[in-house]
């Protein structure tokens, strides 16, 4: 008897006692496996499944966990100023050894379904999950709606609070009348400590220097004259 099964996307003609290669299986060496989705089973009789047979299944034990052999992957743009690339795959593979087929009682036989490595739902590992496919189902059904009531009491997210404006300063002149000097210049000022004309006419090279770099507006101070305009609105 044999039977033309499906896992990872590929289809398997196989019997009992055969040993095949599949796409990696979350199963550990030793384990048996069952496949369930069976689209022929043949023999004395043929019967072919809409799309599967109902009932049938292959079991197997997993002999270990391999990986293919190496397969090179080599790019290469044929222009000017072209470039090539290189990189090497092997696949990750489950080596199995075929060792019943059943034309009905899949759903009663107890053993652990084969599951892909990377089809597990999310919040279940491979040593808690189902037997069988009426399990399986269940429990992605009780996963799926954990997930919708975490969803449902999850508070939103407060929105972050707007940045307030630096509050000025009681005492604090009105910047805006160096030249060049706006409500967006005069506010970065504020921000840095800078209120009034009397520190802006007490700076030395070093500080014009060091606030150049920390307000982004180097060579301006310079250029506009702040510490003599400072100076002299001062002395008023």
């Amino acid at each position: 008897m044999f039977a033309v099964m499906k896992t990872g996307g590929k289809q398997y003609k196989v019997q009992s006692g055969d040993t095949l290669r599949v796409e990696k299986l979350a199963a550990d060496a030793g384990e048996k496996v069952q496949f369930n989705e069976i689209l022929m089973l043949g023999g004395d009789d043929v019967t072919v499944g809409t799309p599967t047979v109902d009932g049938a299944a292959v079991q197997a034990e997993v002999i270990d966990q391999i990986k293919g052999d190496k397969v090179i992957h080599f790019v290469k743009r044929r222009r000017k100023h072209g470039s090539q690339r290189t990189k090497g795959h092997r696949q990750q593979l489950t080596l199995l050894r075929v060792t019943d087929i059943l034309a009905s009682g899949a759903d009663k036989s107890g053993v652990k379904a084969a599951i892909g490595a990377g089809t597990l739902p999310r919040g279940l590992g491979t040593e808690r999950y189902a037997d069988n496919a009426s399990e399986q189902a269940e429990m992605k059904a009780r996963v799926k709606n954990n997930e919708a009531k975490t969803k449902s009491v999850e508070a939103p997210k407060a929105e972050a609070p707007a940045k307030a404006a630096p509050a000025k300063s009681a005492g604090a002149d009105d910047l805006k009348e160096l030249s060049g000097v706006g409500p967006a210049l005069e506010k970065k000022l504020h921000e840095a400590g800078i209120t009034t004309f009397a520190q802006i006419a007490a700076w030395t090279e070093e500080d014009v220097e060091k606030f150049g770099e920390v307000l982004s507006f180097k060579g301006r101070i310079e250029r506009e004259g702040w510490i003599e305009q400072a100076k002299a609105l001062t002395e008023k």
